[in-house]
């Protein structure tokens, strides 16, 4: 079977856009079995509530819901299982001293298909505090507001 060349989004986690300030992005590889994969194909992946954990010089994604596949039968994982991130030793090294730091965690952004393969776009993010999130919303109500008066104007 030939692989399918490009990028396809299945899955985004918005909620992390407005929970989150998020300071750097890293692409990885995740270690599925075969029904896992072809669900996710699928698009029956969640990853709102999900995190990812460095243990023992290894990433694991915890709280990621993929549902079971319907012809998996005896195949099928638990959905909620933890899942073995595929990055390099300095990445990890990275990430891991990132979430040292006070109100530093990190938190997958998205599941996509690149070139045949399931990548998870993750990132070292700090938590908003109630007021930054009202100041965000704040902001982006003027911007369309000036943007509404412009049109008007011509």
């Amino acid at each position: 079977m030939p692989k399918k060349m490009g990028v396809k989004l299945i899955a985004q986690n918005k909620k992390a856009y407005h929970e989150y300030f998020i300071e750097t992005k890293y692409e990885c590889g995740i270690a599925l079995v075969g029904t896992e994969v072809k669900s996710i194909r699928a698009g029956k992946v969640n990853l709102k509530d999900s995190y990812v954990r460095i243990k023992d010089g290894e990433a694991y994604i915890t709280g990621m819901h993929i549902s079971p596949y319907e012809m998996g039968n005896i195949f099928n994982r638990d959905p909620f299982r933890n899942r073995k991130l595929l990055l390099h030793k300095s990445e990890i090294t990275r990430l891991r001293r990132a979430t040292e730091a006070e109100g530093y965690s990190i938190i997958p952004l998205s599941v996509y298909l690149k070139d045949g393969l399931v990548k998870i776009e993750i990132a070292v993010a700090k938590g908003k505090k109630l007021y930054d999130k009202r100041s965000v919303a704040a902001k982006r109500d003027a911007q369309r507001e000036m943007e509404r008066k412009l049109r008007e104007k011509y």
